[in-house]
This record gives structure tokens, C-alpha cells and sequence, in this order.
């Protein structure tokens, strides 16, 4: 199930990049008196209690994993990237095919797979993310409000 299309970035081996959102990977129930139906992964018919069902195939729960780093998809909650027909886990697809910018404090660059704060238009490493007038941390690293009297 195709929930959306967005272009990649330049230089990407496709143009388009469908990704398959909460929802769009299915656990099925097999019904006894049903015939089995063929796994995308690895070919074998699927005799299992469950199944699951992504980009209109049906697949064992083991098989429908990342291509890079094997994690499995059908994990609840999981979200599921193709490229270039490749199957990735949201990681994998930003730290391959994710576009990078830099830090609105540092201008150091920042990983499309890395974890970041936002304030209005501008992106900031967790670690630069600081009050503008007392340059304290704020609450991300301490825990606590940055207040002033």
C-alpha cells in the first residue's frame, strides 16, 4: 500500500520514493482452509499461524526485513522505505538517501539519521540547542527548564 510519494534527492538511482506507513504493513491471519499463499522474501509457501502483507506481497514475519542491517518490518509501529528496490527500515533509507543540513548554531553539518531540535525554521544539534541569552543548556540535556527571573 503506497501512502505517499516525495522525490528523492539529487543524484537518486529513482524518481520517486514510496513508503509504506503504520498501517500499510498488514499482519494477516491464515485461515486453515485457506491455501498458502508464496512468500516474497524466500520464495516458500507460507504455512505459518500469520503473515504479513506489504507492497501488495505477502511475507513471513522473518523475511520482511531491512536489506542493510536485517531488522524486521513487521514490527508494530514499523515503517517501511523502498528505493532503487531496495527494503529499508527508516534509518537505513535517511542515512543512505536522506538529505543533510547544518546546525543553525555550529553550522557544523548535521546526518539525515540524526537526532535534532527544531525552533521555528532552523535545525540544531541536540548538544547546541542552548538559551540565546544565557547560553545554558536547555531542558534536552538537563532535564530541567531553562527560567529567567
Amino acid at each position: 500500500m503506497i501512502i505517499g510519494t516525495l522525490p528523492f534527492p539529487s543524484g537518486a538511482l529513482s524518481q520517486d520514493f514510496f513508503w509504506t506507513g503504520p498501517g500499510g504493513i498488514q499482519m494477516l491471519s491464515v485461515q486453515p482452509d485457506t491455501k498458502p499463499k508464496g512468500c516474497a522474501g524466500c520464495n516458500r509457501k507460507i504455512k505459518d499461524r500469520y503473515l504479513l502483507k506489504a507492497l501488495d506481497k505477502y511475507w513471513h514475519e522473518d523475511c520482511l526485513k531491512c536489506a542493510c542491517c536485517d531488522c524486521r518490518l513487521g514490527e508494530v509501529g514499523s515503517t517501511l522505505y523502498t528505493k532503487a528496490n531496495l527494503i529499508l527500515c527508516r534509518r537505513d533509507y535517511l542515512r543512505l538517501f536522506g538529505v543533510t543540513g547544518n546546525c543553525a548554531a555550529c553550522s557544523k553539518l548535521i546526518p539525515a539519521f540524526e537526532m535534532v531540535m527544531r525552533a521555528k525554521d532552523n535545525v540544531y544539534h541536540l548538544d547546541c540547542f542552548a538559551c540565546q541569552l544565557c547560553n545554558q543548556s536547555t531542558a534536552v540535556q538537563t532535564g530541567k527548564p531553562v527560567t529567567h527571573s
